[in-house]
C-alpha cells in the first residue's frame, strides 16, 4: 500500500542535497513543531520556540546567498516550503514573510548597511520581520493604496493603515509599501518607533496558529537611510509577491499531501459495513482522484523549481502553480474530510486545520480569480482588470 506520496518516483529527479534538505525539514516539524502546532491551533498563537530553531537550520531566506545565509537552490526551497505546510500552513507563511517578503526585498532592493543590518538577525532568527502591503480597501488592487510618504528634512513622515499582516505583532522589522510623490516606495519601519504599532487580529477561524495583524501608521518618522533605495513603483512589491507565491505553491502541496496520507490511513484502517472503508469503490475513486491531482501538481512544481534556477521562470507561470496548487489542495482537504466523517471535523486528525488554513492561503497572494486574470491576460494580451 502507498505510504508515501510519491507516485511518480520523483526522488529520482532530485539531487543528493534536495532530498537531504526535505528530509531533514519533515524530521524537524515532525519532532520539533508537529507535537506544537494542535494546541498553538486551538490558542489561536504561533510556536515561537521553533522560530530560533529555523532559522539555525538555515531555512529562513534558504534560497538567498551572502550575509551568512545557505544560498539553497529554489527546488530545496520549495521542498522546504513543502514540508513546513505538511505541518501546518502557519509555519511555511512565517517562513514565506520571513524570507520572501523581508530579506528578499532588502537583498533586491536594499543599501550595503541594510542588507548587512538585516540579513543576518532575520536568517538566523535572531530578529522577525513583516511585509505591510495591504490595506483594509486595497486587497487585490494594492496600487490603489492610501498609505503615503513625505519627505520631512532628512527624513520622511508616515501615515496609513495595512491590514492582513503575517508577523506584525512580534516584527522588529516591518518592509511598508507607501507612496512617495505618487509612486509607490519602500521604507523599513522598525518595532518601538513612535507612532507605529501593530495590534493583532484575534477573531480568525483560519490560520489560527499564526499571528496576523494590522499595521498602523500615525506621524511616523523615519530616517532617510530607512528607504529601501532601488525601490521604485508597484513591481517592487509584485517582485516580492512572485518569490512568496513561488513558496506557496510548493506549500500548498504539503498541506495536500498531508490531508491524502491521513485519508488513505484512516479509510484502510475504519471498518464500515464488517470491511474497510478503502475496500469500496467511491473511496477508491476519491483516493485515485487526489493522488492525480498531487501527482501533477509535484511534477508542476519541480518544473517552476528548475525553471527558476535557470532564471527562466515567468511571474504567469508562478500564477499557473499558486492557482491550481491552493486550489487543488483545498479540494483535497475538503474530501479528505468527509472521508472521515464526524472524526474529520474534530483537532485529533489534521485534515480540518489544513482545511481552515487553505481557505486564506487561498485568498492571499493573490486570489484564485485575480491568477486566472492574470494568465488569461498573458493568453490574449488583453487586460481584463484595466
Amino acid at each position: 500500500m502507498l505510504r508515501t506520496v510519491d507516485y511518480y518516483d520523483l526522488d529520482r529527479d532530485l539531487s543528493f542535497e534536495e532530498r537531504m534538505v526535505r528530509d531533514t525539514v519533515r524530521k524537524f516539524v515532525a519532532k520539533e513543531c508537529a507535537p506544537l502546532i494542535r494546541d498553538h491551533f486551538r490558542a489561536g498563537t504561533f510556536p515561537l520556540a521553533c522560530i530560533p530553531k529555523m532559522g539555525a537550520m538555515g531555512l529562513l531566506g534558504a534560497n538567498l546567498s551572502g550575509y551568512g545565509l545557505p544560498g539553497l537552490n529554489n527546488v530545496s526551497y520549495g521542498l522546504i516550503a513543502q514540508e513546513l505546510e505538511r505541518g501546518d500552513s502557519a509555519l511555511r507563511s512565517f517562513a514565506s514573510v520571513q524570507g520572501a517578503l523581508v530579506m528578499y526585498p532588502i537583498f533586491a532592493f536594499g543599501s550595503e548597511v541594510q542588507k548587512e543590518q538585516w540579513l543576518p538577525r532575520l536568517g538566523s532568527g535572531q530578529a522577525v520581520g513583516c511585509f505591510g502591503l495591504t490595506e483594509p480597501d486595497h486587497g487585490s488592487d494594492p496600487n490603489g493604496m492610501k498609505t503615503k510618504a513625505q519627505r520631512e528634512g532628512t527624513g520622511y513622515l508616515l501615515n496609513g493603515t495595512k491590514m492582513w499582516i503575517t508577523n506584525g505583532s512580534i516584527a522588529d522589522v516591518a518592509v511598508v509599501w507607501a507612496k512617495l510623490d505618487g509612486t509607490i516606495r519602500g521604507f523599513l519601519v522598525e518595532k518601538g518607533t513612535p507612532g507605529f504599532s501593530a495590534p493583532e487580529i484575534t477573531s480568525k477561524l483560519s490560520l489560527r496558529a499564526s499571528v496576523t495583524s494590522e499595521l498602523v501608521l500615525e506621524d511616523v518618522r523615519i530616517p532617510g537611510e530607512n528607504l529601501l533605495p532601488k525601490t521604485d513603483g508597484l513591481k517592487s512589491p509584485l517582485q516580492c509577491l512572485t518569490q512568496a507565491r513561488f513558496g506557496i505553491a510548493w506549500g500548498a502541496l504539503g498541506s495536500a499531501m498531508a490531508c491524502f496520507e491521513e485519508a488513505l490511513a484512516y479509510t484502510v484502517e475504519r471498518s464500515q459495513f464488517g470491511r474497510p472503508i478503502a475496500s469500496f469503490q467511491l473511496t477508491q475513486a476519491k483516493l485515485a482522484d487526489m493522488l492525480t491531482e498531487i501527482t501533477k501538481a509535484q511534477l508542476l512544481c519541480l518544473k517552476l523549481g528548475r525553471l527558476k534556477d535557470a532564471g527562466a521562470m515567468r511571474h504567469t507561470q508562478v500564477s499557473l502553480a499558486k492557482r491550481n496548487n491552493v486550489r487543488m489542495a483545498l479540494e483535497i482537504a475538503r474530501t479528505a474530510r468527509g472521508m472521515l466523517g464526524a472524526n474529520g471535523i474534530t483537532d485529533e486528525y489534521s485534515v480540518m486545520r489544513h482545511m481552515c488554513n487553505l481557505e486564506s492561503v487561498d485568498t492571499y497572494e493573490g486570489t484564485y480569480e485575480i491568477h486566472t486574470l492574470i494568465l488569461g491576460k498573458d493568453l490574449t494580451g488583453l487586460d481584463a482588470m484595466a
